[in-house]
This record gives structure tokens, C-alpha cells and sequence, in this order.
């Protein structure tokens, strides 16, 4: 893999479709060349669409809820040779349905593996070459669900929880190395998240929804501003994130769980 002359270089997980795609489009929008990954065959056709911008795109398919996986992709990314000037680690993966007798252990715990595991892993790999140079932005996709206990989706939102406090601790042990870190944090979007989850059945898999490219955008624009986090989407989903960081857990646990229960979409 030879460089483009003068572009900088963005790697973007969970690329192949939603939130991923469209965080790898903004980024060849505005000038970078893009390595994308993902486990799924939609990869190859998600990366010709980022090419329509007129950027080199490299792919790496690998299944980041393993240690090979993710072990392949830092390989592929240092033997790029190139310096990374901006790491989005956005893949993710959800698991509805209760915990005790509605869902499956090997499904909860790929959230584990996906969302906690493979991201502590590939900051692990992919920061340091960044702070030896003393430059680089790292975008981590949190949620607005991991400012509330999410009943139905317990693991789920605990995940999103545990990236959104990561995060802000290595922008701040980073705060002086030249690279920064930024927390996006979207609401219910329009991917296939829900249909993923198993979770079309429930109020928040029915309700409307965010579009990716948007949140992808403001995803964007907060990272290379530099910016702590940002909460993408719609003015509802700043509503929610407040209420999260300020009503009782309980309480809020009572709500989510009104939207997220199997069966609620039926509901009035």
C-alpha cells in the first residue's frame, strides 16, 4: 500500500454500513485516504462508495469480537507504513431482549467483545504511534444510552457506558501528547442496529430515528474541533442525556424500559 502523496490517512471500524459508512465518507469528503473494516461482505460495496469521493480506500475484513481480528487490523494499519491522523472506532453491536431468560450468553457477551474488548484493545495498538509523534484525533462511538441503566438491553447500554467514561480518561491522560479524544454519542439512528438486536418489536426500535449521515457529520465536525463529545442527532437526544445524568437511576431505568421491552411497539 503505497501513500497518497500529502493526504492524511483515517481508519474507521464498523465501516460497512450506518454510522461507520458515513463517518468514512466524511472523512474522504474532506481530503483524508480511509483504510475501512468490518466482518461482513457488505464491506467491499461500502468502500466503493467512499471511492466515489475521489480518495484511496483499503480495506481490512476482520471480526474484531476475536483477538486475531483485532490483531489483523493493527497489523494492517502498521503496515500501511503511513502515520494515522484520525482513528474512528465505531463498531458496535446490541443484544435486546431481557437478560435472564430472553437472550443468549454468546450474544451478550459479543457486546463485550465488540464494543469494550476490541476498543481497549485497538487504542491499545493504534495510540501510541500517535503520541510518539505528538499528533492524532480518536473518535469513540458511545451513545446517549450510556448515560441510563437499559433494561432489555442491560449489556448494551453498560458498554456504551464503559466507552464513554474510557474515553474521557484518555482525553485527559492525553490532554498534553498532541492527540485528542472525542465521545460521540448519537441517539436511535436509521441503521440496522435495531433489526441486528432483535429489537424491531420494541417502542424504540419503531419510533423515527436519526439519519446516520447526519450524526456522522456532527461526529466529524466535533472531532476535528477537538471537542470532548459530542450528543448527535436530534434535539431530543441532548433532552435525554441530560435527564440521564441528572434523575435517579431508577427512575430513569423505569423509562427506558418502557421503550425497550419486547412488545412495546404494539403498545399505546
Amino acid at each position: 500500500m503505497n501513500a497518497t502523496m500529502g493526504k492524511p490517512f483515517a481508519v474507521v471500524t464498523g465501516a460497512s454500513s450506518g454510522i461507520g459508512l458515513e463517518l468514512a465518507k466524511q472523512f474522504a469528503k474532506h481530503g483524508f485516504d480511509v483504510l475501512v473494516t468490518a466482518e461482513d461482505n457488505e464491506l467491499d460495496a461500502a468502500a466503493d462508495e467512499v471511492r466515489e469521493f475521489g480518495t484511496r480506500v483499503e480495506t481490512v475484513l476482520a471480526d474484531l469480537r476475536t483477538e486475531e481480528g483485532v490483531e489483523k487490523l493493527a497489523d494492517e494499519v502498521a503496515g500501511t507504513g503511513r502515520p494515522v491522523a484520525a482513528i474512528a472506532l465505531n463498531a458496535g453491536v446490541g443484544a435486546g431482549g431481557a437478560f435472564v431468560g430472553g437472550s443468549s450468553l454468546e450474544d451478550q457477551l459479543a457486546v463485550v467483545d465488540l464494543n469494550v474488548r476490541s476498543s481497549v484493545h485497538l487504542a491499545y495498538r493504534l495510540l501510541p504511534p500517535m503520541t510518539e509523534r505528538g499528533a492524532g484525533r480518536v473518535l469513540f462511538t458511545s451513545s446517549v444510552a450510556a448515560t441510563a441503566p437499559g433494561p432489555f438491553q442491560a449489556v448494551y447500554n453498560a458498554s456504551k457506558a464503559f466507552l464513554k467514561s474510557f474515553a474521557e480518561a484518555l482525553r485527559e491522560e492525553l490532554r498534553d501528547t498532541g492527540v485528542s479524544v472525542t465521545t460521540l454519542m448519537p441517539g436511535p439512528t436509521d441503521t440496522e442496529f435495531f433489526d441486528r438486536a432483535d429489537m424491531l418489536d420494541t417502542k424504540l426500535g419503531a419510533a423515527d430515528k436519526d439519519s446516520p449521515a447526519v450524526v456522522a457529520k456532527q461526529g466529524y465536525d466535533a472531532l476535528m474541533a477537538g471537542e470532548d463529545h459530542v450528543v448527535a442527532g436530534s434535539p431530543k437526544n441532548k433532552v435525554q442525556a441530560a435527564a440521564g445524568n441528572v434523575l435517579p437511576d431508577p427512575a430513569v431505568a423505569r423509562q427506558h424500559r418502557q421503550m425497550t421491552e419486547p412488545g412495546t411497539a404494539e403498545s399505546e
